[in-house]
């Protein structure tokens, strides 16, 4: 039995926020060690910091009965829609759980005619760079940025044209 049937994908509400926040840390913490302390901060964020995150974009949730195990927030940024705060409970992953919250993400950006999607991860979140990959995203460039001392890269995807409608003459 997959797990991945069991996941249902829906857009969060205020009342998710302190879920939300659990994920967060729950996905995180194993990788704490290797963030400095802002930048895990930045990466795992209290409830009010994740309802401030609602009103500046969506923000989806994947739950099983009884449990969010998984969470995906975007932003835009012009035509652009930047995809950040996506984690998946230690217990869900290799589920299929992630993909199916990067999906529901690219399927909304399509819907509001966003031209790209794009990403910051860190290096050491080698699961995360392979999923990525695999739903097509490829890094921009070779530097690094950071997030308060911790090393980040860019990953994008371009998502096709809006096909017009034709009438014909």
């Amino acid at each position: 039995m997959g797990m991945a049937e069991e996941i249902e994908i829906r857009r969060a509400t205020e009342g998710d926020a302190v879920a939300i926040a659990a994920v967060l840390h729950e996905s995180f913490v194993e990788y704490k060690h290797l963030y400095t302390q802002a930048g895990f901060a930045a990466t795992v964020l209290p409830p009010d910091l994740v309802r401030r995150r609602m009103v500046e974009g969506p923000v989806w949730i994947a739950q099983r009965p009884g449990a969010v195990v998984g969470t995906v927030a975007a932003v835009a940024k012009g035509s652009s829609l930047y995809i950040r705060g996506m984690a998946v409970s230690p217990s869900a992953r290799a589920s299929g759980t992630g993909a199916a919250l990067m999906r529901e993400v690219e399927a909304w950006a399509l819907g509001e005619k966003f031209s790209r999607l794009f990403l910051s991860t860190t290096p050491f979140l080698h699961s995360a760079i392979r999923l990525y990959e695999r739903l097509g995203f490829r890094r921009r460039d070779q530097d690094l940025q950071d997030l308060f001392g911790t090393p980040l890269f860019t990953m994008e995807k371009t998502l096709p044209a809006p096909v017009c409608q034709v009438e014909p003459i």
